[in-house]
């Protein structure tokens, strides 16, 4: 049996935060509402599992959303502090074991820096990466950052930016506690791909951009002795015969390196593929209906035998049984959620 929360956006009956169990068969059960919150779009927790973090995906008037930090109590979360998340519409949160904090804020196209305490408080805001320039289409007319992560390589950061279609490079001065670029500073996708959520490899140095516009998988391998990465190619995520509209939101990798999972919204399915092991291709391995509309984010179990899928337009979560061997999905259970939009175990 498993514990995971639910994160949702809360303009319809939503709450906030919810709790439900993935049992041992698939079977998915709610919990309830176990804290209230604005707009908790996306979740983290700490290193040691005391904490977990959410982001308020909201537009104040200042132009900011919010952070918040809760402790993890048995049943419920208890609110312990909120602060700025350094723009408008944070949609995406990270941190690492030393508790430094990453937010990608949508609309405000910048990513934010602060420190998560000891005791789940959090710091002022610390310091703010603002992107800039247009990938050129409607939905590229700014920046847009949608996710912000640590590199498990180098210590790098990498902050995923739609609306530049590119990825931005820093890494943290651990004294100032500011972001200083990297060399080279950004790297530019292939025109239109929207570049939304990552992926690393295990155990190779390959990384796995999902762009959202151009519903592919693009494989970035690092240089050697360097911070650059290179292009390799990129994956349709949709079938050949596919022609309606459709829009990537999550990716995944399985534990052990074998498969990539990417939700597509609008064919309303999980695209799986298989990793090679020598060159880190990838190969579609087919496509599992998602049993609900727009799936949005979606989580592999710890022990990595379900896949759980949050259908944001359906108001569902679905559990699939996972083959470790072939990567593919099997559906097991499904069970009601308020306009759900992230899992986290």
């Amino acid at each position: 049996m498993n514990t995971f929360y639910v994160g949702t956006y809360t303009q319809q009956e939503s709450q906030g935060i919810y709790e439900y169990i993935l049992h041992e068969n698939g079977q998915l059960e709610q919990k309830g509402l176990v804290a209230k919150s604005d707009n908790p779009s996306f979740l983290a927790k700490s290193a040691d599992g005391n904490f977990l973090l959410a982001v308020n995906e909201v537009n104040t008037k200042d132009s900011i959303g919010f952070v918040e930090s809760f402790r993890i109590q048995k049943d419920s979360l208890i609110l312990i502090d909120k602060e700025s998340s350094g723009g408008a519409h944070p949609c995406h949160i990270n941190l690492n074991t030393s508790g430094q904090v990453l937010t990608a804020n949508y609309t405000g196209g910048n990513m934010g820096l602060l420190q998560l305490m000891q005791d789940g408080s959090l710091s002022d805001l610390l310091d703010v990466q603002q992107h800039f320039g247009n990938g050129g289409t409607e939905r590229q007319q700014g920046p847009h950052a949608h996710s912000a992560w640590f590199s498990p390589y180098n210590g790098d950061i990498i902050s995923v930016d739609l609306g530049t279609n590119s990825l931005w490079f820093s890494r943290i001065d651990q004294e100032k506690k500011i972001f200083l670029p990297q060399a080279p500073p950004t790297l530019q996708l292939p025109q239109g791909a929207g570049p939304r959520h990552l992926v690393f490899h295990p155990t190779e140095e390959w990384i796995y951009v999902v762009n959202e516009l151009s519903n592919t998988v693009t494989q970035l391998v690092k240089e050697n002795d360097s911070t650059a990465y290179t292009i390799v190619a990129a994956q349709t995520t949709l079938p050949k015969d596919y022609t309606e509209p459709s829009f990537c939101a999550d990716i995944r990798i399985s534990a052990d390196g074998k498969f990539v999972y990417v939700s597509n919204r609008g064919h309303n399915s999980i695209a799986i593929f298989a990793v090679d092991q020598k060159t880190g291709a990838l190969e579609v391995v087919g496509h599992e209906a998602t049993r609900g509309d727009h799936p949005r984010n979606f989580s592999l179990s710890p022990d990595g035998r379900y896949l759980l899928v949050a259908n944001q337009n359906t108001n569902n979560i679905v559990s699939f049984k996972r083959d470790k061997n072939t990567g593919l999905l099997e559906y097991a259970d499904t069970v009601d959620a308020p306009t759900p939009v992230c899992i986290l175990f």
